[in-house]
């Protein structure tokens, strides 16, 4: 009997010592990293699972993510240690456990929203401090950063020092509209947290400043000499005086506090801010504090998660959807179920080493969820069957497949370098907004349309209606979808040359280069397909070097091939040319800044082109005269100017100075 207790102690510590590496793992690469190994609920389990061993055994291993909160700060950033320890919070999925723990109080409410926790310093209304949460007892000091946060006020009316927590956060639409200007899929931010956890901590706060960070207070650690009548919720009265934005609360009570978790549940739907639960605070401040602390949490705060809703289904196969790098990621469909308020049938597994860790079979019973209510996952295999076959070719070019480990992960690779799904790149370039103008070609799109086999080559593009059926059939298509497309596809048929040469991808043959070639050549595209490096070297700003890749593409035969069965689809708009209006032939501009006169940048560049100048990105002693109403401005583009001897010129000069003298030369 004795033996049998210390094997099963034996075990339990074993199994202890993994949890514990697995939680700190995953906890370095949240915080430290900015990327996520396993979910939400993954985390809360295992947590949940070493919780229960640790009361078991009455034993607590050194490191155990129960007793230590976060991990330690990245060393980029100058490092400072909190005057108080910044605690983790208790939590629970029981709304009936909330009520039980007002105990008869009143509470506030909020909003637990999932961004990155700050810690600021005000003193006589300036604010001087911005700290990250770090580890809890260290954070790293971002105070230039913080400057630039969308909605923060830099000076408040309140005179004394100032101290408040709250979080920094980056909204579900300005991360959408962040990622779509992002072509490489691979390259698009996972999630808001990570962003704005990368956003916050950037050396160059100008990176900050583009991300629209944003901050809503929920906790305020000190204020001199202000009486707040021992009530948390006057404390966020005077934060919205001070002009800071408050998380969002409810004040509840026992009798309340369910009706309106269920509230904060239907609004989470459509709510623009990252949020994985709620936090629920005593209003009584003395007798939250009265309560004291564990060594992980304070007792005045209790966080709630949401219990994700979990439906039981069928899986039918297993998808395998290769992308441009390769990667072959298995994706689970299985028998339609409604989640959350929507319908779902297929989620993604992400990898080999999941695929075999859930031991997945076509036919077995598995449960589905929504992590924080949005993306769906597989939650466990009640069947385990584990007869999936693992393909050993591709599903796209059926080239031979490989299982690569990096870090220990296990995920499946297609061998072959000339695969179609690895020309993603070139046809998200060729469909992009200053080649062929193709709306609804998103990269994800395309990358689905070549997986199915719809995409071969780009004039495959201009036969998409031959398959409408199986378009209108994907996910996130609709007949409406698929007629838009077809519209624009159809737009796309009449290009300007300079534009069908971008499109083609060439080495280093930007649409400016394009219309440069194109301008010299006199718009004459068999002449142009006949040039030689040498001939286009001697344009200026093409050099050798951009006139070689030139030749050499139309040199190549397959893709000469490729071009000729380009042309059959398209119609190429015929561009006058008035030699009398090419007034800034020869001259190179740089514009910056804020215009005036013009709706934006693009506007002025294709004017200045038009009139046969150049436009580029950065001042050279080639350079004609830098375009910037902030003529006093300290930015590297005037700097370099003034070192060049470059004239800086106001918007308003340059259309004197430049277009007026010319069109009246």
């Amino acid at each position: 009997m004795e033996s049998a207790i210390a094997a099963n102690k034996a075990d339990s510590i074993h199994r202890m010592k993994e949890l514990t590496e697995i939680l700190r793992e995953a906890s370095k690469a949240y915080y430290a990293e900015d990327r996520e190994i396993m979910s939400n609920r993954e985390y809360d389990a295992l947590y949940e699972e070493l919780q229960v061993l640790e009361k078991e055994t009455g034993m607590v291993l050194t490191g155990s993510p129960t007793i230590t909160v976060g991990y330690e700060a990245v060393d980029e950033l100058p490092k400072e240690a909190h005057e108080s320890p910044m605690l983790s919070l208790d939590k629970t999925k029981e709304r009936e456990e909330l009520k039980n723990w007002l105990n008869g109080k009143d509470g506030l409410l909020s909003w637990k929203l999932d961004g990155l926790t700050i810690v600021l310093t005000y003193q006589s209304g300036k604010l001087v401090k911005a700290v990250t949460r770090g580890n809890g007892e260290v954070g790293e000091v971002i105070t230039n950063n913080a400057k630039v946060f969308k909605n923060l006020p830099l000076q408040i009316p309140y005179q004394g020092e100032l101290v408040l927590r709250g979080e920094a956060v980056i909204t579900y639409k300005d991360f959408d509209a962040i990622n779509s200007r992002i072509e490489d899929v691979d390259a698009r931010y996972k999630n808001p947290r990570n962003l704005c956890s990368g956003s916050v901590r950037q050396l160059n706060n100008q990176i900050t400043a583009e991300r629209n960070v944003r901050f809503f207070a929920f906790t305020l650690v000190t204020a001199e000499n202000v009486d707040f009548e021992n009530s948390r919720e006057k404390q966020f009265a005077f934060l919205k005086e001070q002009g800071f934005e408050v998380v969002d609360y409810v004040r509840v009570d026992e009798n309340s506090i369910v009706d309106a978790v269920a509230a904060y549940e239907e609004r989470i739907q459509t709510y623009e801010v990252p949020s994985d639960g709620l936090v629920l605070i005593y209003d009584d401040i003395a007798y939250g504090r009265s309560l004291g602390r564990t060594s992980k949490f304070p007792r005045d705060s209790i966080a709630f998660k949401w219990a994700d809703e979990t439906r039981e289904t069928t899986l039918l196969e297993i998808e395998w959807s290769p992308s441009r790098t390769g990667l072959i990621n298995p994706v689970a469909i299985f028998a339609p179920v409604e989640l959350e308020g929507t319908t779902v049938s297929r989620a993604s597994v992400h990898n080999i080493s999941i695929l075999k860790g859930l031991k997945l079979g076509i036919g077995d019973t598995i449960t589905v969820y929504k992590a924080n209510m949005i993306i769906p996952q597989i939650a466990e295999n009640l069947t385990r069957s584990d007869s999936i076959e693992i393909p050993k070719i591709c599903p796209v070019c059926q080239g031979a497949t490989q299982i690569k480990a990096v870090n220990e992960v296990q995920s499946l690779y297609c061998t072959n370098p000339h695969c179609d799904a690895k020309k993603i790149k070139s046809f998200t370039l060729f469909v992009s907004r200053d080649a062929m103008n193709i709306d609804g070609l998103s990269e994800a799109t395309l990358e689905k349309f070549i997986a199915e086999g719809l995409i071969h080559e780009y004039q495959d593009i201009f036969h998409l209606d031959r398959y409408q059926e199986e378009i209108v059939s994907l996910e996130g298509f609709g007949k409406r979808s698929y007629v838009k497309l077809i519209d624009s596809i159809n737009a796309a048929r009449t290009v300007t040359l300079p534009k069908l040469i971008y499109s083609l991808g060439i080495a280093n043959i930007g649409l400016s280069n394009a219309k440069v070639i194109c301008r010299f050549y006199n718009y004459d595209l068999e002449a142009m397909r006949r040039a030689t490096a040498e001939e286009l070297s001697e344009i200026d700003g093409i050099g050798e070097v951009i006139g070689k890749a030139f030749e050499d593409y139309f040199a190549d035969e397959d893709n000469s091939a490729r071009f000729d069965k380009l042309l059959t689809e398209l119609v190429i708009a015929q561009e006058e040319i008035n030699t009398e209006e090419q007034t800034l032939t020869g001259k190179a501009f740089v514009i910056t800044g804020s215009l005036e006169h013009f709706g934006s940048r693009n506007e002025l560049k294709e004017l200045i082109e038009k009139m046969g100048g150049k436009v580029t990105g950065s001042v050279t002693s080639k350079t004609t005269c830098l375009i910037n109403n902030d003529i006093a401005s300290n930015s590297s583009k005037n700097k370099k100017a003034k070192e060049l001897g470059i004239p800086i010129v106001t918007e308003e000069s340059f259309i004197t100075e430049y277009l007026e003298t010319d069109s009246q030369n």
